[in-house]
């Protein structure tokens, strides 16, 4: 995979005209280029800080060492927001007797913060599903947010999300927000020879290790939530199966707390509702 990527890279083309052109020769201009990109990432530099480029929920993204590479589970914190998007709305049309609805339709006014959004990859897949939302995004780092609003203003998005330079949720409005939602750092500085060695050594360590327990941001940020959400708002936050029961308990107090699983059965997502 990693290969095909780098091809890829180097010729300026997409998978299917790769696959439609198996006869297509390198020139040594290519073949020079390659053999560079091959030599960084044997080093271990990610074949997405290479290439640039990293796809999650269809969406073309660029992102650079100043942020996380957006991951496939993460896009179970999309699908989360989505179904409760979406459950409330069937609800709220059976309470008015009226029939069912079905898909995503956009509540008025519905207004969801993105915290600690690094290369905008959450809060521009809700911009592309939720196109009457009004969106915001959060990171501590100028940096990342320089990313966020490159890829923002790439996929025609930047008019539809709003970018603050914030740690977590400071300086935002309470109780003014539908939903918060985030992927935080969530790994334990004790869990860290279990990390891959290209991710400890090249992704912003502040966005993957959390502090000693892996719960340190999270702790942080569940009381910063329930200030800046409304009454019945949501919080769903990404997290790992080592540290899902002790998330659980974090959001004691909280309603209709809850945990998904990833493809891979493992515990992926946590949501809990305002009182």
């Amino acid at each position: 995979m990693n290969a095909e990527l780098l091809i890829m890279f180097t010729l300026g083309c997409d998978r299917a005209y790769l696959y439609a052109h198996p006869e297509r020769e390198l020139t040594s201009d290519e073949t020079g280029r390659y053999g560079e990109a091959l030599a960084e990432r044997a080093t271990g530099v990610p074949a997405q800080y290479i290439t640039g480029r990293q796809e999650f929920w269809g969406l073309d993204l660029i992102v650079s060492p100043a942020v996380l590479i957006p991951r496939p589970e993460t896009e179970h914190v999309v699908e989360a927001v989505l179904k409760l998007i979406a459950r409330d709305g069937s609800k709220q049309s059976q309470e008015q007797d009226q029939e069912p609805r079905t898909g995503v339709s956009t509540p008025p006014g519905l207004r969801i913060v993105d915290v600690g959004t690094g290369s905008g990859a959450i809060a521009l897949a809700l911009a592309k599903e939720l196109p009457t939302a009004e969106i915001h995004a959060t990171d501590i780092s100028e940096e990342a947010l320089q990313v966020a609003r490159t890829n923002a203003a790439r996929l025609d998005l930047r008019p539809r999300i709003k970018f603050h330079q914030e740690d977590l949720l400071t300086g935002l409005s309470p109780a003014s927000f539908d939903f918060v939602v985030s992927n935080p750092p969530y790994v334990g500085e004790s869990e860290e020879d279990s990390v891959q060695l290209e991710v400890r050594k090249f992704e912003p360590r502040n966005a993957v290790f959390a502090g000693p327990t892996g719960l340190e941001v999270i702790e942080r940020l569940i009381p910063q939530a329930e200030t800046v959400l409304r009454p019945g708002g949501w919080l769903v936050l990404e997290i790992s199966g080592t540290i899902a029961e002790a998330a659980r308990q974090r959001l004691s107090g909280w309603m209709d707390v809850g945990l998904t699983n990833d493809l891979q059965g493992i515990r992926r997502v946590a949501t809990a509702r305002r009182a």
